[in-house]
């Protein structure tokens, strides 16, 4: 399966704040964990203080059927005020062999800014894959369901996404 044909999720929201504000808030790794109703701890790796290209940080995550379990993600570009984008990496082995190559993640995550007028389109983006995950567990154990798996998987990211989004939106305009 290529890039353009990993399964996605892409959300985005107009905030009333300028995109500095903004930037601030998506670059703040700690805020999603807020936010999110699966992430629940983040902390920077390897004295890590910020984000910058190949730093790295943990996630840990809890899911009703997953249990919890522990992420490394990599940050893999960081154009200031545009785009942050991370590779996260199952480093644990929770879903097969421990993976540290960033283009074997088992999901990527990206946040783009672009001015909008007074305020900023701000959009977030979830891709599952190239690498072995949760989904790709259940579909080997249902193979005869992987259409709902995936879809399922997907709607909770999505309202996931739609959840940091909409708490993002709400502090940058409260500071705005």
């Amino acid at each position: 399966m290529g890039a353009a044909e990993l399964p996605r999720v892409r959300c985005d929201v107009r905030v009333r704040a300028a995109v500095p504000r903004v930037w601030d808030l998506v670059t703040d790794i700690h805020l999603p964990a807020r936010l999110s109703p699966e992430l629940w701890r983040v902390a920077w790796l390897d004295g890590a203080l910020a984000p910058a290209v190949g730093a790295r940080f943990e996630g840990h995550n809890r899911h009703p059927l997953l249990g919890e379990w522990r992420t490394v993600s990599h940050v893999v570009r960081l154009d200031e005020h545009r785009v942050f984008a991370w590779a996260v990496l199952d480093e644990d082995g929770r879903f097969g062999e421990p993976v540290r190559d960033p283009g074997k993640a088992l999901a990527s995550w990206a946040y783009e800014l672009d001015a909008d007028g007074d305020g900023t389109r701000l959009r977030q983006t979830a891709v599952l894959g190239p690498g072995r995950n949760g989904v790709t567990l259940a579909i080997e154990h249902r193979p005869e369901r992987k259409e709902e798996i995936l879809a399922r998987r997907l709607d909770e990211l999505r309202t996931g996404i739609e959840s940091t989004l909409r708490g993002i939106r709400e502090l940058a305009e409260r500071s705005a």
